[in-house]
């Protein structure tokens, strides 16, 4: 939707990231929403781990400038990598975390957080980028790009907006316990031929534990993943600031006896496939009914 440019502010001479959006896309009033909301909310932040927006009212075209950040994007670090030593997994998650406890004490939920949108640089170091779909806590209507980009990212979609509820800020902590999972094991915790497939696998399914794929993977780290991938969210971490000093603190996390640790390998039953089936031919009218709805409203 957009490119972005590497240049020189001729102000201050420092590196900046210019994101210009392509043509075709200017005119799309749901693409505008999304970079205006970027915008805004990076122009309040300041914090290493978090990509700065540089305020300039004064253009004659749409366009972002966003301090430089050196460094790759994790999905490239992963795809180049295949998987991480569960130390340097635990570092990333770890910047990651801290960022988030930054952005939830200011009201901000990122909404969209996938390897695409966390930057790495040499010395591990985090930058959380493209906040096109955050929103603030408590905010209350949920845009199409939201329900779109949902569709788009379904790996690290939590079980809550699987359900169509609006998520929180343990929306997010899911989505990092999804990356933890996948940077130390090299795969997915859920799989599917397709986007639905895969948010219902979330739904019915236990990932295979990580100590299964990698016997290197600590008790302990394995226990802070399956906490950050809980299906309820009052069960996941209460917070950014908690899941970050258990990935600090590795020695002090208590293992506990989990079932999911025993029955992953249990298959769905034909009644169970039944059940659900019916449950989503009852459940598509509501939503078509709620989105021709909400478009009605906007």
């Amino acid at each position: 939707m957009a490119t972005v440019y590497r240049a020189t502010d001729i102000r201050t001479g420092r590196q900046v990231a210019i994101k210009l959006p392509h043509l075709e896309m200017e005119g799309d009033q749901v693409f505008f929403e999304r970079f205006q909301r970027e915008q805004e909310i990076g122009k309040h932040f300041d914090h290493p781990g978090v990509m700065k927006v540089i305020a300039d009212d004064h253009r004659s075209k749409n366009y972002m400038v966003m301090e430089w950040a050196e460094g790759k994007l994790l999905r490239q670090i992963l795809s180049e990598e295949k998987k991480l030593s569960p130390e340097r997994a635990g570092k990333i998650a770890l910047g990651i975390c801290q960022a988030l406890a930054y952005i939830h004490n200011h009201g901000i939920v990122h909404r969209d957080l996938k390897p695409e949108h966390v930057m790495v640089d040499a010395q591990d170091h985090t930058k959380l980028v493209d906040f096109g779909l955050a929103g603030q806590t408590g905010a209350r209507r949920i845009t199409f790009a939201k329900l779109s980009q949902v569709v788009s990212s379904p790996e690290y979609i939590s079980p809550e907006q699987v359900k169509g509820k609006r998520g929180d800020a343990r929306s997010d902590l899911y989505a990092v316990g999804v990356m933890l999972y996948e940077m130390v094991t090299g795969r997915a915790p859920f799989h599917g031929p397709d986007a639905f497939a895969i948010m219902n696998d979330r739904l019915l399914s236990n990932p295979i534990p990580p100590r299964e794929i990698d016997p290197s993977i600590s008790p302990q780290l394995q226990e802070v993943i399956y906490r950050a991938l809980e299906r309820e969210p009052q069960y996941r971490y209460a917070s950014a600031h908690d899941f970050a000093f258990d990935l600090e603190h590795l020695d002090q996390v208590g293992v506990a006896e989990r079932p999911e640790l025993k029955n992953w390998k249990k298959p769905r039953t034909a009644a169970t496939r039944k059940i659900l089936a019916y449950a989503a031919m009852i459940l598509v009218p509501f939503l078509i009914f709620g989105l021709l709805l909400l478009f009605a409203r906007r």
